[in-house]
């Protein structure tokens, strides 16, 4: 009797530490696609004050030294060699080619039409994580997504007249780059925490982004106001660094692919902080598009790969 007893106890203490683990997981997820939702807003507001190529470099060196001041005061040994591969696709994705190509695409186009690269961002990286670590979500799962995605770039497009711009070419590299970026860093989240996988990522930018940052500092206008100065310190500390942190554990807790599903609420979300934030207009098929995105996003988090 006792050794029944002992074999049925685990399996009922596993199961709700799983579903809590999960939970906290979506909800890290979920603020850090609230943390990038006000990236390209933010963006926006420091081209004010900035140049492109000055505005990416500062913000890589000040999230770099953000990212190294906690790692060394909490003396966080240097990752083993094997994950460096790994931190440097990160570092090329996330902390400087996303960022470079989005900021270059912003100068032409307006946030709700770069909107576009973090609606089809979801299936991109599911994509890459399908083939990068082996993931194979159910074909629910897929359908979801696409029609989430679907949904997206259906708004996002109509917001933008259905115009096609230079910057396009931008932003579909970014969404690429991205994509690579996110579904390493999740693999990588899965054997060191989150914010040590960007923090390193960081690390490994910062010798090319000081030199990028003071030769731009020297040959683009710089004009410093409120709006350029808070939404410099935004995309530093908030996108680059703390937003990553909860992205990256919540993509090692529940699944790159659920996780990156979360996103397809991103757009809807960086549209309402341009409404508030840039006074860009927002028409009507804004709320049956959330409708359609939230169903998706339920779909997908119930489907089981």
């Amino acid at each position: 009797m006792r050794a029944q007893s002992s074999a049925t106890t685990p399996p009922a203490i596993a199961v709700p530490a799983d579903r809590d683990r999960r939970g906290l997981g979506t909800l890290q997820a979920a603020l850090g696609v609230i943390a990038f939702s006000l990236t390209f807003p933010a963006t926006a507001w420091g081209l004010e004050g900035f140049g492109p190529w000055t505005l990416v470099a500062v913000r890589s060196a000040l999230a770099a030294l953000i990212a190294g001041g906690c790692l060394l005061a909490l003396r966080i040994p240097v990752p083993d060699r094997r994950h460096w591969p790994g931190l440097a696709v990160v570092g090329a994705g996330v902390v400087l080619g996303f960022p470079m190509l989005t900021t270059l695409a912003l100068q032409t186009s307006t946030t709700a039409h770069a909107a576009v690269v973090v609606g089809l961002l979801p299936l991109t990286t599911a994509l890459l994580s399908a083939l990068r670590v082996g993931s194979r979500p159910s074909r629910t799962f897929w359908v979801a997504a696409l029609a989430g995605a679907a949904a997206v770039v259906a708004f996002t497009v109509q917001q933008s007249g259905g115009a096609l711009t230079t910057a396009d070419l931008y932003l579909f590299g970014a969404l690429v780059v991205c994509a690579a970026g996110y579904t390493e860093g999740g693999r990588l989240a899965r054997v060191m925490p989150g914010w040590q996988v960007i923090g390193w990522a960081l690390m490994l930018c910062l010798p090319l982004a000081l030199p990028v940052a003071a030769v731009a500092l020297a040959v683009e206008p710089v004009t410093l106001t409120a709006h350029s100065v808070a939404g410099l310190l935004w995309v530093a500390a908030g996108s680059q660094f703390l937003g990553l942190i909860v992205w990256y554990r919540g993509m090692a807790a529940i699944g790159i692919p659920k996780a990156s599903q979360l996103q397809l609420a991103q757009p809807l979300l960086t549209l309402v902080w341009s409404v508030l934030l840039l006074n860009e207009h927002l028409t009507a098929a804004a709320p049956l598009t959330a409708a359609a995105v939230l169903v998706c996003i339920a779909v997908t988090q119930r489907a089981r790969g």
